[in-house]
């Protein structure tokens, strides 16, 4: 039977090749600091050959906290043969080319039987991907908190400042918000920045689409069920009012809530508690409610399609968001936030917008408001390569008559606000639903259910 050798004795022969396989650069230099090894992963660090750098002084590769330390004590030679060690040191050195790369380095002196110094030991870590990321972060920090708007919502217009002093106020309340605008005009954003300026801070905002869920299961999400409430519920499930405890709670698109449900979250608002599903044990609750819709309340109402005491229960502080279209000069802002973003993100290095392609985005009604700005930026980024946005690279339906479909209301019908815009999005994707949806920053799904609810058919045998 063949013995393995002891691991000493392994490493002893082998340990080069240990080494080699580290992720880390290591380094090992004399007291005088002329470099006696480097292993594969250094030479990939500071892209030199392992014979470039063998029996040159380690200053050749100008570590930045060396050079540092003969500036101001104005001695020469390797401070780890005077200290000892060295623990977690972020600092910079120079690759082969002449740029900088930063590294975490680790250091220790190495003695032998006579305890006599013999060398030093380096590892250094490439923080290439982490200084990266942090300069990533830090300009994503400025771009939110930019003079250009407020709480990460970008605007200047007169009415945005009105929108922001408004935020301000309700943020310094309790009492419920409703926010109004159109699809894609930023009715989260607002939620958001009014519950991060508010004392709830530090609780959770929790988001709820009133219309994405199914109405079967909406009161099971919104106030939770204990198990066997209905088939199905195997296990007891959180409310997202219950998960919302202590801090706010979103209710978008508020106007798509059921008459039945609308009577219990009444309930919700006036007692302070809820009900699960299948229990009558009421459980108290501190929730902030703020409410969005893109919906004429007042019209529901009258249709008696919302209850009009649930409405003035959540129009306490009511807060408009203006379209796009109402507040055009702040589109060229909107874009130039927008390329950043994008190139931030994407590493493109487009410089910017041509007059051109600026004008036809000024001019365009955005009938999806500033999501669809963004996503026509976006759109831009995939297309242009290197050079200025121009009008080639927007969306053809921005430069040109493309194909429309031809709409049909059924007798009877009214078009409001929001019909116009289901209708001018349908136009101009040439009745494609998946692409109207997008424009109007919707899913698939509440378009199918809004083109039903307005007797909307989409007819493309002229497309």
């Amino acid at each position: 039977m063949i013995q393995e050798p002891p691991f000493e004795d392994y490493f002893r022969d082998n340990w080069k090749d240990v080494v080699d396989k580290m992720k880390e650069g290591l380094m090992l230099v004399d007291p005088s600091g002329r470099i006696l090894y480097v292993n594969r992963a250094l030479e990939d660090i500071f892209q030199y050959k392992r014979e470039e750098l063998l029996g040159n002084l380690c200053d050749t590769l100008e570590c930045s906290k060396c050079i540092e330390h003969r500036n101001t004590k104005g001695e020469k030679g390797c401070d780890l043969f005077k200290t000892g060690t060295v623990r977690d040191l972020r600092c910079t050195f120079k690759r082969k080319d002449g740029t900088p790369v930063t590294v975490l380095k680790n250091a220790t002196i190495l003695t032998n039987a006579d305890n006599r110094v013999v060398a030093g030991v380096e590892t250094l870590t490439d923080l290439t991907a982490i200084v990266s990321r942090d300069q990533e972060i830090t300009d994503l920090r400025r771009h939110l908190n930019r003079e250009d708007g407020f709480q990460g919502i970008i605007g200047n217009d007169p009415s945005m400042n009105t929108v922001y002093e408004l935020i301000r106020s309700a943020a310094e309340s309790n009492a419920p918000v409703v926010i109004y605008g159109e699809s894609g005009t930023g009715k989260e954003l607002v939620a958001g920045a009014i519950h991060h300026l508010s004392s709830r801070k530090s609780s959770p905002l929790i988001k709820v689409n009133c219309a994405a869920l199914n109405e079967n299961l909406l009161e099971s999400e919104l106030f939770g069920h204990i198990r066997g409430a209905f088939t199905g519920a195997d296990k007891a499930r959180l409310g997202r009012f219950e998960a919302a405890d202590q801090g706010s709670i979103f209710l978008d698109e508020i106007g798509d809530l059921p008459i039945s449900t609308q009577t219990k979250l009444l309930r919700v608002l006036q007692e302070q508690e809820i009900e699960r599903v299948g229990d009558h044990q009421p459980i108290p609750i501190n929730v902030r409610v703020i409410s969005a819709t893109n919906k004429d309340l007042d019209k529901l109402m009258r249709e008696e399609k919302f209850r009009d005491d649930l409405y003035y229960r959540i129009g306490v502080i009511p807060i408009i968001i203006p379209p796009l279209r109402q507040r055009k000069d702040d589109i060229p802002l909107l874009v130039k936030t927008f390329i950043e973003r994008e190139r931030l993100k994407t590493k493109k290095e487009i410089p910017g917008i041509t007059k051109k392609a600026l004008e036809l985005l000024c001019n365009y009604q955005w009938p999806g408001n500033v999501r669809e700005l963004m996503n026509v930026i976006e759109y831009s980024f995939v297309i242009c390569q290197k050079s200025k946005i121009e009008p080639s690279h927007l969306p053809t339906h921005l430069t040109t008559d493309s194909p429309r479909a031809d709409l049909v209301l059924t007798p009877g019908s009214s078009k409001s606000d929001s019909q116009m815009q289901i209708m001018e999005a349908i136009k101009q994707t040439g009745g494609n639903r998946s692409k109207a949806a997008k424009l109007l920053g919707i899913s698939r799904v509440t378009l199918w259910k809004r083109l039903k609810k307005y007797n909307i058919t989409i007819d493309k045998s002229s497309t």
